[in-house]
């Protein structure tokens, strides 16, 4: 921000004592196109239904990690990117497994497991359920599921590696 401002005066002091038409401000970084910023990072819809390995594979691709989700707003978000990316609001995949231990749920990307949108009676591991979709049911809740389904998938990763 204070880069910003001082960029901002000095413009101002050489368009002032120059008379010089144009100056150059830097701008904040931003996520390319196609994937959509929030709080620091960048997510990204891939529409083709994957096994969820895959799909973690396809993201890592992308230098990415099947998305994590921290709070109600974050969760919103997702969902608004899956709607603008499919028109709808369908399965998808997203990052989390308990994969190594049931019942001890993580994130793939490592961020802490803290916010969960469980419908109810979930996650209940129902024939091997290890894998985590959300936007099941009517009521567009997160869901354990069979890893091998096949659903579309939410990507994430921080703006920063888009900086260079």
């Amino acid at each position: 921000m204070k880069l910003l401002t001082a960029s901002a005066l000095l413009c101002a002091m050489v368009a002032l004592t120059a008379a010089q038409d144009e100056c150059y401000v830097p701008k904040k970084p931003s996520c390319p196109a196609g994937w959509t910023e929030y709080n620091k990072k960048c997510y990204f819809y891939v529409s083709t239904p994957l096994p969820w390995g895959d799909a973690q594979r396809n993201c890592q691709s992308m230098s990415a990690n099947l998305a994590s989700v921290q709070s109600l707003g974050e969760y919103q978000l997702i969902q608004r990117v899956i709607s603008d990316g499919s028109r709808a609001n369908g399965q998808t995949w997203i990052g989390g497994s308990d994969g190594q231990q049931e019942g001890y749920w993580f994130w793939i990307d490592g961020t802490r497991f803290q916010y969960t949108n469980w419908c109810r009676g979930e996650p209940n591991n129902a024939g091997s359920e290890q894998c985590m979709e959300m936007n099941f049911s009517g009521d567009l809740c997160m869901n354990d599921q069979s890893c091998q389904s096949r659903f579309p998938s939410v990507c994430i990763t921080n703006k920063s590696y888009f900086l260079g």
